[in-house]
């Protein structure tokens, strides 16, 4: 056995923020609510189901890991968060047309009770919305001392011991690393001059990180991956993750794409393309936020299948990203994939691939399991980058000059191993000789 780690417990309330309260937010926070009160299963929630193997496979000890670790129980969770429109999560929920409306029904009162918080817009980071629910201020650092006011007024409020925020707005438009992000102080004097490239969702995770509350980042954005705030969130002790939300068509490329590199399959191409119709699909109609989203969903392959070790099998793959806004599809996402392959000998093959998932209900366990590990985090002291939660992640924020990993089977080990590690377990590395070569 490895020395425990300590870890403080899980007392009292832990308080979810969600800058946006959407399509995902609204199916996070009810589902949390009808699985509390035992009217729906988490299905895709490791915090809930996950069970993790701990010692030799003759051991058979594969626990809960709720029960193996203090992760905040879904009874002493409460939500909140801000928004661009004053709809309650009930009438979030129903204008999202992900749950059905029996489901909301049945938590309809604690649904309406959970009402959005004035949110930091500034359309010229999602041009395809609008918003009348927004805060006035005259500064970008007045937005954040704004924000900062919304959390300790709802941590107070909701009398919670514990914080965390998760990033569950639009994609914003692509924004390219500039000196003002290299260093806090400069950051800092940025916002209060009202510098252009400072984003939203910039704002929303400094005010986080002062107010000692972890920061997850569910979108494409540059946020909390900017170098200020790496620096920032480790001096103030704070952990961070992101970014990407991975729900849809890129899980389903970190699942096929290590299974054809493993057996040294060639790829010629790979051309995926979607449909969605939900407030997402709207915000990537627009091209400069698909620039964002684009650059992560294509980040992916690269680093699974490492084309400089194999040059021969994917130096020259073709790689097409598209996605279409379809309003009649809503939050049903529809995606095809057409994957050119090679093999002995270069013959050719194709795989076809017709995905058709909602993207919310993919992402909502997400949502609650960073929320639940991010805070387990900082309750075992770990700050700055988690990249552990690289599980959950099209483009895993890792330190600078580190290259991600994006397998998502290797995240799994790392994952699970960071656990173990937690609990004081033996890391399992499957070598497995010690099996046979035992006298």
């Amino acid at each position: 056995m490895m020395k425990k780690r300590n870890i403080s417990p899980a007392t009292g309330k832990l308080g979810i923020l969600t800058p946006g309260i959407g399509a995902v937010s609204t199916t996070t926070i009810a589902g949390a609510i009808a699985v509390s009160k035992g009217i729906g299963k988490p299905v895709g929630s490791i915090s809930q189901l996950g069970k993790i193997r701990l010692g030799k496979r003759t051991e058979n000890r594969n626990p809960l890991i709720k029960d193996s670790l203090p992760l905040a129980s879904l009874d002493n969770i409460v939500f909140g968060g801000w928004d661009i429109t004053e709809d309650n999560v009930y009438d979030a929920a129903k204008k999202a047309g992900v749950l059905d409306n029996g489901l909301l029904s049945e938590i309809r009162d604690e649904l309406e009770a959970i009402k959005p918080m004035k949110a930091v817009f500034d359309k010229k980071f999602v041009k395809n919305l609008e918003g009348d629910f927004i805060k006035n201020e005259a500064t970008k650092m007045d937005a954040a001392y704004a924000l900062m006011a919304d959390i300790l007024k709802f941590k107070a409020e909701n009398n919670c011991d514990r914080m965390v925020m998760v990033w569950c707005a639009s994609t914003e438009i692509y924004v390219e690393e500039s000196e003002i992000h290299r260093d806090i102080t400069l950051f800092e004097k940025a916002m209060e001059d009202n510098h252009p490239s400072i984003s939203p969702s910039m704002i929303y995770a400094y005010a986080a990180i002062k107010c000692g509350v972890p920061f997850v980042n569910g979108a494409p954005n540059l946020s909390c991956d900017i170098p200020a705030f790496v620096q920032f969130a480790k001096d103030e002790g704070v952990p961070i993750a992101g970014k990407d939300f991975k729900t849809g068509q890129t899980l389903m490329k970190t699942i096929l794409g290590p299974g054809l590199r493993s057996r040294l399959i060639g790829i010629d191409g790979w051309f995926s393309t979607n449909i969605l119709g939900n407030r997402d699909g709207e915000v990537l109609d627009d091209a400069e936020s698909f620039k964002t989203k684009e650059v992560s969903k294509l980040s992916v392959l690269e680093s699974i299948l490492e084309p400089d070790t194999y040059p021969d099998l994917y130096k020259e793959m073709y790689h097409k990203v598209r996605i279409n806004y379809y309003p009649p599809k809503g939050d049903d996402k529809e995606s095809w994939d057409n994957i050119d392959i090679f093999g002995w000998l270069g013959y050719k093959m194709q795989i076809k691939v017709n995905f058709l998932c909602k993207d919310s209900i993919l992402a909502a366990p997400v949502v609650l399991d960073l929320a639940l590990f991010i805070d387990l985090a900082q309750r075992a002291e770990m700050k700055g980058i988690q990249e552990w939660l690289s599980f959950y992640f099209k483009s895993p924020q890792t330190k600078e000059g580190l290259t991600p990993i994006h397998d998502v089977f290797q995240q799994k080990i790392k994952f699970e191993n960071t656990l173990r590690h937690l609990m004081g377990e033996k890391l399992i590395n499957y070598l497995g000789l010690d099996y046979y070569e035992e006298d």
